[in-house]
């Protein structure tokens, strides 16, 4: 049986910055103290939501070693490493199993657009460079490939190849991933989508509202986990328009938004991302404001 990393709500943390766009580790403590206090059950570090395409190598590897250092074994520490170059992605990945993470997250190849055998050889020879469990990523809007089920038919044979967040949107894949890879672990990749990707027999998510509401997103998975999927949907349902709001433009751009609204101040984003559109920031704080979201 394959060793699962967490089971829960895992954050899809954002990276805080400062003003001239290094990263601010005291807010970035501060953060990963707010979950641990808050229930998130993992912390998944320099993934999309934490800007890591923007990130230069040196910070993008000290903010991991960071947060492995913050969270001094209180909660999972997943290191984003993926990479559109295999090379460079083993190397973060052996680099974040020596900081410390209690496993990789790595995204599918992007630009470059792989084969299938190509994503076969990609993402075996990560994992057979480190001891630590890998999560793939398969998010085909972003990448522009979708990992098929042959691929991941390979794949899971590779003992330290675990999971998936699946964040294609597509349920009915989703399910034919359960059903013919049955040996991978599942967890969301969209926040819309976290009981009914756990009903088919998900873990939990990798989640961005989170961020803003780690308790809620926890108790949504545990809620379901524990048997009460009544409480699991009344709460899913509850969060869908500040979800929804959250990807109201590109993440994450509206979450670390959101985040400086409610007083966080966690900085800015790195271009090409920038501010919000105005329409869009008025119905984003509303949400908020009607949801009832307060800083913690």
């Amino acid at each position: 049986m394959k060793k699962l990393p967490f089971t829960g709500s895992g954050v899809a943390l954002i990276t805080p910055f400062n003003p001239d766009g290094t990263p601010n580790y005291e807010k970035l403590r501060e953060l990963v103290q707010m979950h641990i206090a808050n229930k998130t059950d993992a912390i998944i570090v320099c993934g999309t939501t934490g800007e890591a395409s923007t990130l230069s190598d040196p910070d993008h590897l000290e903010v991991i070693g960071k947060c492995v250092e913050y969270a001094q074994g209180r909660i999972c520490i997943i290191g984003g490493t993926g990479s559109n170059d295999t090379k460079h992605a083993i190397d973060f990945s052996v680099e974040a199993e020596r900081l410390g993470c209690d496993g990789v997250l790595c995204v599918t190849p992007y630009y470059n657009k792989a084969t299938q055998k190509g994503l076969v050889a990609h993402y075996n020879a990560i994992a057979n460079s480190i001891k630590i469990p890998v999560i793939l990523y398969n998010v085909p809007s972003r990448t522009g490939v979708n990992i098929s089920i042959g691929a991941l038919k390979e794949l899971a044979k590779t003992e330290n190849i675990v999971a998936i967040k699946e964040a294609s949107g597509d349920i009915g894949y989703a399910m034919k991933i359960r059903r013919e890879v049955p040996e991978l672990y599942m967890y969301s990749g969209n926040d819309d989508m976290i009981v009914p990707v756990m009903s088919i027999g998900g873990k939990g998510v990798i989640s961005v509202v989170a961020n803003i509401l780690p308790e809620e997103t926890h108790n949504i998975c545990q809620y379901y986990l524990d048997g009460k999927t009544d409480e699991a949907l009344k709460l899913q349902l509850d969060m869908l328009d500040v979800i929804n709001n959250l990807f109201i433009e590109v993440n994450p751009i509206p979450v670390k938004t959101a985040m400086n609204v409610l007083g966080y101040d966690v900085g800015g984003l790195k271009l090409p991302l920038c501010e919000m559109e105005e329409k869009n920031l008025e119905i984003l704080k509303n949400s908020l404001k009607e949801y009832g979201v307060k800083k913690l």
